[in-house]
């Protein structure tokens, strides 16, 4: 049966739609966007006037599945997702055991098939055990159904494993996706090198930690011809290396996190490691050049870098507790706080959870609103305000530095193929 979603505001930056109108849907591909008027063939959807968009696409997941699933599972993290208007994510292979085999991705299809409500896709390791010592059973990961490579959580040091890696998949045509940061340079800092890591006493890490590896790969890939994605982006450095890389037309591209562009070292003065992640917050110099980057295109894509911990590996002394922060229910309301700071349209914000992050991946089939796209959509209130709680997290885990915050634009439904897959006043439809 087909579907009709009507009296929507059909917002899509990437095609320059932006007015009343329907979407027809049918098959789990969209088959006329009307503008100006409505609908009514088949099953009828009425989004109150509210914002149909593209549904969000997230490049960088952590699902923990499997090995840690006490932490968060392909289950929970794509009903976080889903919550949070994502209808693709990419989920990066530091599992147990590492995502660097086959079988490995082959288990994870499977589970992904079984238990995810939105399209789930795995990324493969590119080393062995993420030991960065040799190359993984890239072949086997990419026919399981890979759509990226990346040690996500440890820089690849072997700049000659990385040359090769690059070679090997530039004719599967996937990208590599590093983890910038020089782990000699990292040492046992746990919070970016300035002013605020020696007033509060903690070992610091400095911006030439990330720059060094950002300046590398990108001679690597330019080298090899290959594409890269440089992954959770933070310090200006970096962002000036990514504006010379697309300067010289590379196949580089990057993607910033909603708390490197909303939080600055200042916020680790209290200690809480819900602050705590690599590469680490930097300062308001550092944060607003991310944001500039990200409002003119040299930056691609937001991504959450969703990264769930339990409370014991957060509840220790800062330096030894683990980094990240999840992010998935939260990214589109605290970037709002970017719009209403008047850093970032809404126009921008939105190409940059759709269509920027399809491009990087080469998804051509998602994140525009156009016939003969999939019916991967979100419909979202962007004036609805809410204060973000632990109760709002379909997250198995609650490490978030955004708790208490009131916020302004909520998901309020959700659907992929087609099909409602949250709704705000029904939870999870599927």
């Amino acid at each position: 049966m087909s579907l009709t979603i009507k009296n929507a505001h059909l917002f899509d930056p990437s095609t320059g739609l932006n007015s009343s109108g329907s979407i027809v849907i049918d098959g789990g591909k969209i088959i006329e966007v009307i503008k100006g008027k409505n609908a009514d063939s088949g099953k009828v959807v009425d989004a109150g006037g509210q914002h149909l968009m593209p549904g969000f696409i997230d490049l960088h997941v952590h699902f923990r599945e499997p090995g840690q699933e006490n932490k968060e599972t392909i289950a929970t993290g794509s009903r976080a997702a889903a919550s949070g208007g994502f209808t693709t994510v990419c989920a990066m292979p530091n599992t147990n055991p590492v995502n660097d085999s086959g079988i490995v991705t082959a288990f994870m299809m499977e589970r992904i098939r079984a238990t995810s409500v939105v399209r789930t896709y795995p990324i493969g390791a590119i080393s062995q055990n993420l030991a960065g010592q040799s190359m993984a059973a890239i072949n086997g990961m990419i026919q399981n159904g890979c759509v990226a490579l990346s040690d996500d959580g440890r820089c690849v040091m072997n700049a000659y494993l990385l040359r090769k890696t690059m070679e090997y998949v530039s004719s599967y045509d996937i990208p590599i996706v590093e983890h910038c940061e020089d782990e000699n340079l990292v040492g046992q800092g746990c919070m970016n090198e300035g002013l605020v890591s020696s007033q509060i006493g903690l070992r610091g890490i400095p911006h030439a930690a990330e720059d060094v590896i950002v300046s590398r790969d990108i001679s690597l890939s330019a080298h090899t011809a290959s594409r890269l994605h440089l992954a959770h982006l933070s310090s200006k450095g970096a962002v000036e290396a990514l504006a010379t890389a697309k300067a010289r037309g590379l196949k580089v591209t990057g993607e910033v996190t909603p708390h490197h562009l909303l939080l600055t070292d200042e916020s680790l003065r209290n200690y809480d490691t819900n602050y705590k992640m690599a590469p680490p917050l930097r300062t308001e110099q550092d944060r607003k050049a991310l944001v500039d980057a990200l409002r003119s295109g040299i930056i691609d894509c937001i991504a959450t870098d969703h990264a769930p911990h339990c409370i014991e590996d957060k509840d220790v002394e800062f330096g030894q507790a683990a980094n990240g922060v999840i992010g998935l229910e939260t990214a589109f309301a605290t970037c709002m706080k970017l719009v209403e700071k008047r850093e970032l349209s809404l126009e921008r914000l939105v190409e940059s959870l759709t269509a920027s992050p399809a491009r990087a991946f080469k998804f051509e089939d998602r994140g525009q609103l156009k016939a003969g796209m999939l019916a991967d959509l979100v419909i979202v209130d962007p004036k609805l305000k809410w204060k973000i709680t632990k109760d709002s997290f379909f997250s198995k885990s609650s490490n978030s530095p955004f708790i208490g915050w009131d916020v302004t634009g909520r998901v309020l439904a959700t659907y992929v193929d087609g099909r409602e897959v949250f709704n705000l006043e029904k939870g999870i439809t599927v």
